[in-house]
């Protein structure tokens, strides 16, 4: 079940020219911008930043954004994902890091994920106490990367976003 929430997910957020309706921004806070969108029936709202500060400067990342994404339906709740403008090393997981907080994830092409759904809350949970994430990646050819997001509005996006799908 988890792996088929994750293909699904891969596919609505990262290619919208397939979904069946475009993402609709339905409001911001701060940093962080709720979105909603219409999925076979279902509704994914969701959260979404893109990176502030992006390492190394001298190299192509493309768009780099983090989510948060919760359906209504409850095939998920509050899961996080990281999406670059590149094809990610699978072998070096990406790791999410607020304060003292670190996270594995891992990647499956140019997106990263949580694992279990008790690391999934504990850095939903850590994400809406902090200030920055600050996810580490390393791309396909082997370029160490680092990206900031600010955290500021992430509580009251991640609200607004539950209650669109609840």
């Amino acid at each position: 079940m988890r792996l088929f929430l994750i293909v699904l997910v891969l596919s609505l957020l990262s290619v919208a020219a397939f979904a069946n309706e475009a993402p609709k921004l339905n409001s911001t806070f701060k940093d962080w911008s709720v979105l909603t969108r219409k999925i076979d029936g279902d509704l994914l709202c969701y959260v979404r930043n893109f990176a502030e500060d992006k390492s190394p400067q001298n190299v192509n990342h493309g768009d780099v954004a983090f989510f948060v994404g919760t359906w209504k339906s409850g095939a998920a709740q509050e899961q996080p994902s990281l999406m670059t403008g590149y094809t990610m090393r699978s072998k070096t997981p990406p790791k999410a890091k607020v304060g003292n907080r670190t996270i594995t994830m891992f990647s499956v092409g140019n997106e990263a994920f949580v694992e279990s759904e008790k690391d999934e809350r504990k850095l939903v949970r850590a994400m809406r106490k902090g200030a920055l994430l600050r996810v580490e990646a390393m791309s396909e050819r082997g370029t160490a990367t680092a990206y900031e997001f600010s955290l500021s509005g992430i509580t009251a996006a991640l609200r607004k976003a539950n209650q669109l799908c609840s």
